[in-house]
């Protein structure tokens, strides 16, 4: 996990580094904080402009759990890593890669055992409401 940290951490500051050679080299003196801003916020809306039209598609075919299950997913991501990461900074646990592995999966299996019963669920419903519209006729 360390080294893994460690690389993601390596290769953020060559880009970062890149990045101050470029500012210096076209002479646009932004500072840090200035790249931070442009860098981020034009990360940001690049994501949100993949991420905008996926999302729109998805909920237009009624797949709003769908929608849920990225954010969620995504959320428990940054969790798994902000536990690893706090239990470093304060020695209160081991950071560990497989907890973070060990984590998703259990959510992820417990999002399968959940569709599997939201599935039964909706396909006993499904067979209901026949039911009645036959008896109806």
């Amino acid at each position: 996990m360390k080294s893994f940290l460690y690389a993601i951490v390596e290769l953020i500051a060559k880009i970062h580094n890149r990045l101050m050679q470029l500012n210096n080299a076209y002479e646009y003196d932004f500072s840090d904080k200035e790249l931070h801003f442009l860098v981020i916020g034009i990360l940001g809306m690049a994501f949100v402009f993949v991420v905008y039209p996926v999302f729109k598609w998805l909920a237009k075919r009624n797949h709003v759990m769908i929608i849920a299950w990225i954010y969620v997913f995504t959320l428990i991501i940054v969790i798994t890593f902000a536990i690893e990461i706090g239990q470093k900074v304060t020695n209160t646990g081991n950071m560990d890669f497989a907890d973070i592995v060990f984590g998703i999966v259990g959510f992820i299996a417990m999002f399968f055992a959940f569709s599997v019963i939201r599935g039964i669920y909706h396909c006993i419903w499904k067979l209901i409401r026949k039911r009645k519209e036959k008896d109806s006729f």
